[in-house]
């Protein structure tokens, strides 16, 4: 053999070799979305319910970040809506029909997601073959899909016709992911995963193995009531002056003759499945030799009040209602048992996907990437110019459709259906969160979350904080303006 011809083959070898370790550094990531789940139904966060268990996510926590402030989504559709194109609500546009996952295949991704598919754009939405090479979808959309949660649902498996789940959805959701990473365990390329389940969502039905876990048990405390559960709230916008969601009944709030203390038990009874499921996923990553290799990303669409505020739900722009958890695991690349306070949203999530999977983006994404602080947790919140911005603008997900009810005044359209919940802009730099509704006479809304965490105080109304008030006003109307919101400039004033 030539010199020459031996160093060629020497540099093709290489190259090979090359690649492959390239290739091996690209991590799994599994990511799991759970449905209205509170950052309280797990035991691993401060301000959780005494009595909760959940073994299994904690133990992600412990072996990873756990985010304190994460917000997701607002509602179930702009929170998948974000999820799957990486924009905020009012960059999406009707007609999307393109979702980034396509870009993770193109560049050496296998590409899968099971559960709630609650995001209707185009003919074939799924999009099953272009961004995902494996699918099975519950289909939230279709009728008499409406209700079916936990049982006698029907998925669309790898694009076919629909056909029945059979089972809890939260147990058959995990089958179908088992069986999706044992099918990776000998591939040679990376691998992508959104596991939608449809749990905790109401009606909060509990596997039959885990009723009465927690309702009805005697040696459980009573769930602590929100001071605010009923008005007035003198600090609050008009409509939630004196809202609220639940009457007394014998004595206890109550909706419909089921009292709060019922309702949070029997919502948190729900979890204990996802748990168990959360276990066996980190099982079978375990014994097929991927756990090492994957990014395990657990979080919701959003969070869920339970009295705060007079509220029932999520949507509104506090706390109680939608912060949710975010954890985010994995020892060989980030820090274990860590903390990180810093604000985050669903966008944020996606464009850290490319950049920890070195995927180029082919469609503009709104997020930050929050890679520095999976590195470093405790980064100052100087770790980014921008603060984090959030929104909801009901079903509207473009410019025009949000400019047009501004211009004509149709404030009955930006709100969503009898619930007392106009569309709004938030801000939130970590210590202050800034709220400002889309609508004519409504108050400004700003907390000192370090504080008055609970957003008792509307610091907004307080002649002292008017400097603070202003300018936080100011740097949100020109973060939304920097994102393409170009309908803060036709907002009308906020009443004074």
């Amino acid at each position: 053999m030539t010199t020459n011809r031996f160093v060629e083959l020497l540099s093709v070898a290489s190259l090979f070799v090359c690649a492959g370790a390239f290739a091996s550094t690209k991590p799994n990531i599994l990511y799991i979305f759970t449905d209205d789940q509170s950052y309280r139904t797990i035991g691993a966060y401060e301000g959780s319910r005494p009595w909760v268990k959940t073994p299994n996510i904690d133990r992600l926590a412990k072996e990873g970040i756990l985010f304190t402030q994460a917000y997701i989504g607002a509602k179930c559709v702009p929170s998948r809506a974000n999820a799957l194109t990486g924009k905020l609500q009012f960059n999406i546009g009707k007609r999307t029909k393109r979702y980034w996952p396509e870009d993770f295949r193109r560049q050496g991704y296998t590409t899968g997601m099971i559960g709630k598919w609650h995001w209707n754009i185009g003919i074939d939405y799924h999009q099953h073959g272009t961004a995902w090479d494996w699918s099975v979808v519950w289909d939230h959309n279709q009728p008499g899909e409406e209700k079916t949660y936990y049982w006698d649902q029907s998925v669309n498996i790898h694009g076919g016709e629909a056909q029945p789940l059979e089972g809890y959805s939260t147990d058959r959701y995990t089958d179908y992911t088992i069986e999706f990473i044992e099918a990776q365990e000998n591939s040679d390329k990376p691998w992508y995963f959104w596991l939608c389940y449809s749990a905790i969502h109401g009606p909060y039905t509990p596997a039959a193995r885990h009723q009465g876990r927690y309702r009805g048990n005697p040696e459980l405390p009573p769930t602590r009531i929100p001071e605010d559960i009923f008005g007035p709230r003198k600090e609050k916008p008009r409509h939630l002056y004196d809202y609220s969601a639940w009457k007394l009944e014998n004595g206890v709030p109550a909706r419909k003759g089921v009292s709060l203390d019922e309702y949070v038990k029997e919502y948190n009874e729900a979890v204990i499945a996802l748990d168990e499921g959360i276990g066996r996923l980190i099982e079978v990553l375990k014994e097929t030799g991927q756990l090492e290799d994957t990014i395990i990303v657990f979080a919701s669409d959003q969070g869920y009040a339970w009295g705060e505020h007079g509220l029932r739900g999520k949507i509104n722009p506090y706390d109680a209602a939608i912060r949710g958890p975010l954890i985010v695991s994995n020892p060989k690349r980030f820090p274990s048992g860590a903390r990180c306070t810093q604000p985050v949203n669903g966008t944020d999530l996606v464009r850290t996907f490319h950049e920890l999977a070195d995927v180029e983006p082919g469609i503009d994404l709104d997020g930050r990437d929050l890679t520095p602080l999976l590195k470093q947790p405790q980064l100052e919140a100087s770790w980014h110019e921008d603060a984090m911005i959030f929104t909801y603008t009901v079903h509207l997900y473009d410019n025009a459709s949000i400019e047009d009810r501004i211009k004509s005044k149709r404030w009955e359209s930006l709100e969503y259906d009898k619930h007392p919940m106009p569309a709004y802009l938030m801000l939130h730099d970590g210590r202050y969160k800034y709220i400002r509704y889309i609508g004519e006479n409504y108050i400004e809304e700003l907390y000192d979350l370090h504080r008055d965490p609970d957003e008792l105080k509307n610091m907004a109304l307080r002649p002292k904080h008017r400097e603070r008030l202003i300018a936080l006003r100011e740097q949100t109307i020109n973060a939304f303006r920097e994102k393409g919101a170009e309908f803060v400039d036709l907002l009308p004033p906020p009443a004074m």
